[in-house]
């Protein structure tokens, strides 16, 4: 307790609750700014590193992220601690993680040290224990693995590889294979990819521009079809002006 609030007391001593309430409160509010400062700042952070899913982390970007979070931690409980001890180290980090991240598009041998190589499991169609072995992954890993990428027989696959991340990269025999239209001599034509240009009633306009459209196009379509922007759940369209329409449930 400090000099002022020592004074308090001792001049009003009935003002102690408020003064105990009060004080509180500022404590948690000082908690919320700080939190509120560091999330903003671990965003940042982030952001700095790259745009990855946790499935997608090399180890290194994996070590990085839970020190983060751990640093981070320690400021947003004990507000007595400055908050520049957390900010500095997060940024140490960052700092080493874009320069091992430089250094590796530089360095294939330091690559391979920090994040390793990718092992082939299934060579040819046949597995390999050793690799196996090596990686500790059993026959039920494999076969996940194999269902998530829709395999379901072990014979239709001629490779599998296991990549520096833990994903798994299959490819199938060609007699096993998803026939193209490459290979059927059908000329497709390309109408790009479908965007979602209209969610719950709200226009993204960055998907718009992807598509090539504009609001007057837009505007146009929701007149044919009969329909408002506020009764659309999700309109998804794509760079040959084919779209989807679904209504939102109380439409």
């Amino acid at each position: 307790m400090n000099k002022r609030d020592d004074f308090i007391l001792r001049k009003y001593p009935d003002h102690s609750g408020r003064l105990v309430i009060l004080n509180g409160v500022m404590i948690m509010i000082i908690t919320v700014l700080r939190t509120l400062l560091l999330y903003i700042f671990i965003i940042f952070a982030v952001r700095i590193m790259g745009k990855r899913t946790i499935s997608e982390l090399q180890t290194s970007e994996l070590v990085v992220t839970l020190l983060i979070s751990d640093i981070a931690a320690v400021p947003m409980q004990n507000t007595e601690q400055p908050m520049i001890s957390g900010i500095i180290p997060i940024l140490i980090l960052v700092a080493c993680e874009v320069f091992v991240s430089l250094f590796m598009l530089k360095n294939d041998k330091f690559r391979r040290v920090i994040c390793g190589k990718p092992v082939i499991v299934i060579n040819d169609g046949k597995i390999d224990q050793k690799a196996m072995t090596d990686l500790r992954m059993s026959t039920e890993d494999l076969f996940e693995e194999l269902r998530q990428k829709d395999v379901f027989k072990l014979e239709d696959v001629a490779y599998a590889i296991i990549e520096t991340n833990g994903k798994m990269s299959i490819l199938k025999k060609p007699a096993s294979d998803i026939v193209t239209a490459a290979q059927l001599g059908v000329q497709t034509k390309d109408n790009g990819m479908q965007a979602v240009i209209v969610s719950d009633g709200v226009i993204a306009d960055s998907s718009m521009e992807f598509c090539e459209l504009n609001r007057k196009w837009l505007k146009q379509t929701l007149i044919r079809e009969k329909i408002q922007l506020k009764d659309i759940f999700i309109m998804t369209a794509n760079r040959g002006r084919k779209y989807n329409i679904i209504k939102k449930a109380d439409a």
